[in-house]
Order: C-alpha cells, then sequence, then structure tokens
C-alpha cells in the first residue's frame, strides 16, 4: 500500500502565529510526544536517530521537531532509595534533604541542541520542552509525604520546590538560548480529571512563580510559550493567563468541554489537543476522522486550534488511527 505523506511543508511560522492565538494558512499538527514505535510504523522504518525522528516530523506533517535537555533529574543511585511513589520518598526531612544528590546542569546535556541546526530542513524549528517542578518535588518527596508537609513542614517542601525550580528554569534559560528553538514547552500535571491536585493558593505560592520565570524567557525572545497539564484546570485560567503561557496542551476530553473553552478562554490561549487517546488505541478510522472534522469545523476554523491527542500519543495507540488524524487534518486543515 501506497504510504502518503504530508502534501505541505514545513513552517515554524504556520505553527507561531496559531500558537499566539491566530488564523493561519492551515490548522497545525502538535503533540507532547509520540511513541517511536508509532513513527517507526508512519515510516515503514526503524527511527532511532535525530535524524530520523526530524525526518518523521518533517513527513507527518509538523513544523516543529521536539527536543529536551538529556539530564537526568534523579541521580540516585542506590535502587534501594524510593522516589516517584504515592507514600514516603527519599526526602522526608530537611537532613535528607541536604544529603540528596540534585541533578546539575551540563553542557552535553545540550548535545542535540547544538546538533540540530544544521539538520533542519527549511521552515522547520525547535520547540524546546521540559518540565515538572511540582511532579519532581512530589516524586522526590512521596505525593503523601509532600501532601501532609504542606502544613506540617512547608519550609522543607519551599526548598525542595524551590531547589527543583532552579535547575528546571535554568534548562528552559539555556534552551532559550539556541536560535534553532522557535517556543518553550513548560509541562507539569497539576490535575485530575475532576479538579486541581492542590488547592489554587498552593500553586500559586510554590509553582507560578517558577512558570512565570520562563514565561519571562518567552518574553525576551518573543517566542510562544505552551503548557502541559491532565486534568481539569478551570480554577486558575486566569492564572495561567497572567503568567505569560500562549497555549494549553492536551484538553483531555474527559476533564474538558473543548468548544466551553473556546468560547470563554479563546482569547486568551491556542488550544491543543483533545482527540482521546483511548479512541487512537482502540476506535475505528470512521471515529478518529469523525473526531478531528469535528474539532476542525468547531474548533479550529476560528484559528488558535492545532490538532492533536488528549495526552501524547502512545505505543499501544494503532498507527492507523495516528495516520488517519494526521491525514484528516491534512486533507481538511487547510484554509
Amino acid at each position: 500500500m501506497e504510504r502518503k505523506f504530508a502534501p505541505y511543508s514545513p513552517d515554524f511560522e504556520r505553527l507561531r502565529q496559531t500558537l499566539y492565538g491566530h488564523k493561519s494558512d492551515r490548522i497545525p499538527l502538535f503533540e507532547l510526544a509520540v511513541d517511536v514505535d508509532i513513527m517507526s510504523k508512519f515510516l515503514s522504518r526503524p527511527v532511532t536517530t535525530l535524524a530520523d525522528k526530524i525526518e518523521f516530523s518533517r513527513l507527518a506533517g509538523y513544523d516543529y521537531v521536539k527536543l529536551s535537555p538529556s539530564i537526568r533529574m534523579n541521580p540516585v543511585k542506590d535502587a534501594s532509595v524510593p522516589w516517584g511513589t504515592e507514600g514516603k520518598g527519599a526526602i522526608t526531612t530537611l537532613q535528607e534533604y541536604e544529603q540528596f544528590h540534585f541533578a546539575e546542569v551540563e553542557d552535553q546535556q545540550f548535545a542535540d541542541f547544538e546538533r540540530v541546526s544544521n539538520m533542519l530542513p527549511d521552515g522547520m524549528k525547535v520547540v524546546g520542552q521540559y518540565g515538572d517542578i511540582f511532579t519532581f518535588a512530589w516524586e522526590f518527596m512521596g505525593f503523601e509525604t509532600f501532601s501532609f508537609a504542606l502544613i506540617e513542614n512547608p519550609d522543607l517542601v519551599k526548598k525542595v520546590v524551590e531547589r527543583v525550580g532552579e535547575i528546571v528554569l535554568e534548562l528552559f534559560r539555556r534552551m532559550s538560548e539556541f536560535d534553532s528553538v522557535g517556543a518553550l514547552f513548560y509541562s507539569d500535571d497539576i490535575a485530575y480529571q475532576s479538579g486541581l491536585m492542590l488547592s489554587p493558593k498552593t500553586l500559586r505560592d510554590l509553582l507560578f512563580p517558577w512558570m512565570a520565570r520562563i514565561g519571562d524567557l518567552c518574553k525576551a525572545r518573543n517566542i510562544p510559550y505552551i503548557y502541559h497539564s491532565d486534568g481539569k484546570l478551570w480554577q486558575v485560567m486566569d492564572d495561567l493567563a497572567a503568567l505569560g503561557i500562549d497555549a494549553l496542551q492536551p484538553l483531555e476530553p474527559q476533564a474538558w468541554d473543548i468548544e466551553a473553552v473556546k468560547e470563554k478562554y479563546g482569547e486568551q490561549f491556542c488550544l491543543i489537543g483533545n482527540v482521546d487517546v483511548d479512541l487512537l488505541a482502540r476506535g475505528t478510522l470512521e471515529e478518529i476522522r469523525e473526531t478531528v472534522t469535528t474539532l476542525i469545523n468547531k474548533v479550529g476554523q476560528q484559528g488558535g486550534y492545532c490538532v492533536g491527542s488528549g495526552n501524547t500519543v502512545p505505543k499501544y495507540a494503532k498507527a492507523e488511527n495516528f495516520r488517519a488524524m494526521v491525514e484528516t487534518t491534512w486533507r481538511l486543515g487547510a484554509f
């Protein structure tokens, strides 16, 4: 069977204008991640190198390639030391905080950013992505420990968040210095499908000041600022706009009525995603095409919308469903 590829060339200006809420020549595609197996099936060959990923992005119709620093945020080598747990993590006391080996930002972590400038096709740029100040903080402490410490030991929580924030902000500062980077993408889950994981006040005190600093980097470079969080964010939408965020991803359909979000916040944010991951995994080709067509007609025609999944495109998605999503966007997304 003949494999079709995007009938247009990359144009980051198309994506840039859309991320700023405007209407360009077509509706872009955008993802936090596409699993390498899906990429390989799309190209009908293994995807193993940076050049392969760039080629996938070009042929699938993306105007960018996403890159992240190769930092290892948890350098603990002892497998017996817990982290990323729901209960008790590696940092539960000030002494454990002082003994914890936090990651360091180093030049070699940006090797792909150095290499990519001579590899990008005409019109394509890099989206520099990292995140998880809140997530790394609670993973290092354990979610229950973190939650209790918000009341019982707030100074410890603040120290952990500030240390992680310093590292992540430096990563974004370094990414923002590359001319090939056309947007910054901060990801950090702060909500469930039912609502926020923390109170708005706690987010305003602990996390949002760091996100605002990333926004300042974007303003200084005049590049878009994208934010990913799962879940329902209604309580802090005005806060997110004030942080300088231009685009929200992924607007999972179980948490959002995307038409309602477009109506209320379409002037403040570009909206990205909303194609159900479960549908990509278990749906039919016709269901995918119908969903994307509806999103394009009801949300995308106004501008300020990118087609994408309601989270990421995982390994367990059907490759043919991914192809149906992008091909429908190629066909119907032109203005």
